[in-house]
């Protein structure tokens, strides 16, 4: 168990890292799902890139990885209103079948789960 449990950490990792520069590769489709009340949406777009990149490598850092986790977990929750914002607004993503953008909600809570069992 405990090596499917390390795999799972670098796969998680590597997925935070590669969300992160997806943040600088692709800046309009995350400014796109910021919900309209949340105010400075580059900046905000560009430090939960910072932010995922940053967690990601620390996930894999056995000094940093509880640490980390308990980051991501915070950045999950942090990004859920731009997931239920998209579910709210189907029309602004065309390009997304709404159940893929509803299947997107309960993703959170897997994420969160999955970050949880490295803290």
């Amino acid at each position: 168990m405990e090596t499917v449990k390390l795999v799972l950490q670098y796969v998680l990792a590597l997925l935070m890292v590669a969300a992160g520069v997806n943040h600088f590769r692709n800046p309009r489709f995350y400014l796109r799902i910021m919900p309209p009340y949340l105010p400075w949406h580059g900046p905000l777009v560009f430090l939960s890139g910072v932010a995922e990149v940053v967690l990601g490598v620390g996930l894999v850092v056995p000094q940093t990885s509880r640490l980390a986790a308990w980051g991501l977990i915070a950045l999950f929750v942090a990004v859920f209103p731009a997931n239920l914002y998209m579910t709210m607004n189907p029309e602004r993503f065309k390009k997304l079948h709404p159940a893929l953008l509803w299947l997107r909600l309960p993703l959170q809570g897997v994420l969160i789960l999955w970050a949880w069992w490295y803290t």
